[in-house]
């Protein structure tokens, strides 16, 4: 009687047989792509919030570079000088390490800032690539807020 019972309790046994194994594999890999989208999704964030700032940043350095005519002119006259614009944006991406195009209209520069960045972990399912872009654009004003010198 004993016999038969230990044989029955080992066949369902059996039947369970590396069923952890399984579990274990699936709850591994979905902790892992848990991990990837907490960490590169937070690095993704960071990289557009940090392309947000160099734009903005970069748009204030180019619309500081001033003509000399406009500085000598009246007050509302302001205008960027496009060349002088440029070098002041590419010389602030250059040290900051990202990319970026300048358009310069008037007194209104406006810059769009790619910032490269590469996945860490979800790079293991074909995610490579990550890089955030943010555009701003900044005018050359005279005086306080507004261009009449008020």
């Amino acid at each position: 009687m004993k016999r038969a019972s230990r044989i029955a309790t080992r066949a369902r046994l059996a039947e369970d047989r590396g069923s952890i194994s399984l579990y274990f594999a699936i709850i591994t890999i979905a902790t892992l792509v848990m991990a990837g989208l907490v960490l590169d999704g937070g690095a993704a964030l960071a990289a557009r919030e940090r392309a947000a700032d160099l734009a903005t940043q970069a748009a204030r350095s180019g619309a500081d570079a001033l003509t000399p005519t406009s500085l000598r002119g009246a007050p509302g006259a302001l205008q960027a000088d496009p060349a002088a614009a440029r070098q002041a944006v590419n010389t602030l991406l250059d040290a900051a390490g990202a990319n970026g195009t300048v358009t310069v209209s008037g007194h209104t520069v406006t810059v769009a800032v790619t910032v490269p960045k590469h996945t860490v972990i979800l790079s293991a399912v074909g995610v490579e690539d990550i890089s955030q872009t943010a555009s701003a654009s900044a005018t050359a004003l005279y005086g306080g807020t507004t261009q009449d010198g008020g």
